[in-house]
């Protein structure tokens, strides 16, 4: 498939979950970051063609982070992860410009289903 996927999450155990999904699958993963401040510069530097995004970091949050993620590229194609499913985070992301939500915990071919959705889009 050969798309490249940035992977931004505070535990390193749900990015290491994320990146056995998308490798089995045959994504390639451009790099992780562990807060918005390194997503967003990550972003910059390796210019990935999706990102999944936590919404609960230090630092700087996922949807703070995808807000100036869109300011860089209005193209930017992001997917929340987050293990609160509760409607207003939800919301609150997709306002901010993610094109879909994934909760917490993974469920392989929900995250497969979502990436393969936002680029279908193409």
């Amino acid at each position: 498939m050969d798309k490249k996927v940035l992977i931004v999450d505070d535990a390193a155990f749900m990015r290491m979950m994320i990146k056995n999904i998308l490798v089995e699958d045959g994504f390639e993963i451009a790099g992780e970051a562990e807060n918005g401040k390194e997503a967003i510069e990550l972003y910059k530097e390796l210019e990935p063609d999706l990102v999944t995004m936590d919404i609960t970091m230090p630092d700087m949050d996922g949807i703070e982070a995808v807000k100036e993620i869109l300011k860089i590229d209005k193209d930017a194609r992001v997917i929340m992860c987050s293990a609160m499913g509760q409607q207003a985070m939800v919301i609150d992301a997709i306002q901010a410009g993610a094109k879909d939500f994934v909760v917490k915990p993974f469920k392989p071919d929900r995250v497969l289903s979502a990436i393969r959705k936002v680029f279908n889009e193409l």
